[in-house]
């Protein structure tokens, strides 16, 4: 500091001024401490002596500074000193570019096999050929071209559908391409290291089955029912089809009908599920109870029969008029008897006298009862199996009873013979639509409902009653007993 401030002050200050009148002076005796200095790794012993000893006379007046001591210093020194220590005792043996070995890491030859066994997926997607698939997974369009050709011989690569996927794979042997055709078989593309043509071969697909069990209540509907059981879509579909003779799944149902069936699901070697197949089926509608059990005959033919050997499916009765003659068939152009000009003749008519009887081919629900331009008077019927319809038409009357809505049996009387509408005589015109379009009546086949061979009989009720005993007893209380 410049000399003109080192001043006594002293004499300017009395010994019984205020606090406050010191406090420069205070100011001034901490700015003037300083700590020696100590060596930077050695730790000399200390002799601590009175700062203010030989203060003067008039300094030693003031109030006095307690000195910080030397025990922060000395606990920083050994912290500092334990640091180092641990720092280059702990780290003289670490290299960091040495690796250090594991006995569980993966060995260089499985890393080998992976690297040369490279697989390579692509999805079939719209708008896809065999080619562009094919150059995706990395072949040029010469190599594609091979490939499909090669493989013309056994499965057509032009077929290829959207979804299905071709699977490349390298490996030490070759090369190998396969393409799901379905859940049941795949095509196999092989070329051999070194070989110069493709070879094609068609191999069967893992299949794998399992039998499950499902039961539910209707609250909702069938297909809610359904879901909440576990069963996919179309093993409930399956169930409608079985029941479709018996049962009226758009009329019929009711809160309270139950279901309980056996079936076996497959699945490819993928995990996907390709079909289901229900193997016996108990349905209660209304109160009333129907079992069926899937059974294959000796000729292969597979359908469904009740526990006593019935088919379940209905056949149609082959004429809905007896002691008739057909007076014109089913044709495409054919002149009209009353107006004279060609159209269509979409039925067959059956000439019988006035009033005979007329009954329903099969059974299933009136959809129309009434006068239909000129047809006259009018009745269709929608049978079961929802697919199919029937109407008749030119009648004299309609059954007592009879109206839409009405639920009929196979063979009732629905009404009479007559002439009503354009027609020139007594006679019954017939039509038969299947899905909504009108086929000939005489031609279309109706499997013949034929039950178990009585020859069969024993062997029928050995495989039936395995399943039928998988039907528990329906534990739920219908809500109309």
């Amino acid at each position: 500091m410049p000399n003109t401030f080192k001043q006594d002050f002293s004499d300017r200050v009395s010994s019984d001024a205020k606090v406050g009148s010191n406090r420069r002076r205070k100011k001034r005796k901490k700015a003037n401490f300083k700590l020696p200095s100590l060596p930077r790794f050695s730790l000399p012993v200390l002799r601590i002596k009175d700062a203010h000893a030989e203060k003067s006379p008039a300094t030693s007046r003031l109030p006095r500074i307690p000195a910080p001591g030397w025990f922060p210093l000395i606990g920083t020194a050994i912290g500092f000193a334990a640091i180092m220590l641990f720092v280059v005792g702990g780290g003289r043996n670490v290299d960091a570019s040495v690796s250090i070995p594991q006995e569980e890491w993966i060995t260089p030859q499985l890393d080998q096999n992976e690297h040369l066994n490279r697989t390579t997926t692509t999805t079939v997607v719209s708008g896809d050929n065999a080619i562009s698939a094919l150059e995706r997974l990395g072949f040029d369009y010469a190599t594609s071209h091979a490939m499909i050709s090669t493989a013309n011989g056994i499965y057509k690569l032009r077929n290829i559908r959207v979804g299905q996927s071709f699977t490349r794979i390298d490996n030490e042997n070759g090369t190998s391409t396969y393409y799901n055709i379905d859940g049941s078989k795949r095509l196999h593309l092989q070329k051999e290291k070194g070989a110069e043509n493709w070879q094609a071969t068609l191999d069967e697909r893992r299949v794998l089955t399992r039998h499950r069990t499902a039961s539910g209540v209707i609250v909702d509907s069938l297909f809610a029912a359904a879901d909440k059981a576990g069963m996919d879509s179309r093993t409930t579909m399956n169930l409608v089809d079985i029941f479709a003779w018996d049962i009226d799944f758009a009329r019929d149902m009711r809160t309270g009908d139950s279901f309980q069936l056996v079936y076996e699901e497959r699945y490819n070697d993928e995990g996907k599920m390709l079909e289901s197949t229900i193997l016996a089926a108990e349905f209660i509608n209304q109160g009333e109870k129907f079992r069926a059990v899937r059974y294959e005959q000796a000729d292969g033919k597979t359908d469904y029969f009740t526990p006593e050997g019935k088919s379940m499916r209905k056949a149609y009765l082959k004429a809905p008029v007896k002691f008739s003659r057909i007076s014109s068939t089913f044709k495409t152009k054919r002149k009209h008897p009353v107006l004279g000009y060609t159209r269509a003749h979409r039925g067959v008519d059956y000439a019988a006298p006035s009033g005979t009887p007329i009954h329903a081919i099969g059974d299933g629900y009136i959809t129309f009862v009434g006068w239909k331009g000129g047809y006259g008077r009018y009745v269709s019927i929608r049978h079961n199996n929802r697919n199919h319809t029937t109407a008749y038409a030119h009648l004299r009357s309609y059954a007592k009873g009879l109206k839409s809505g009405m639920k009929v049996r196979q063979g009732k009387i629905i009404g009479y013979v007559g002439m009503s509408g354009l027609a020139t005589g007594p006679h019954l015109h017939f039509e038969f639509r299947s899905r909504g379009m009108a086929v000939n009546p005489l031609t279309v086949k109706h499997p013949p409902a034929q039950p178990v061979a009585t020859t069969e009989k024993e062997r029928f009720e050995a495989q039936s009653a395995p399943l039928l005993a998988q039907l528990k007893v329906n534990p739920v209380q219908l809500a109309w007993d």
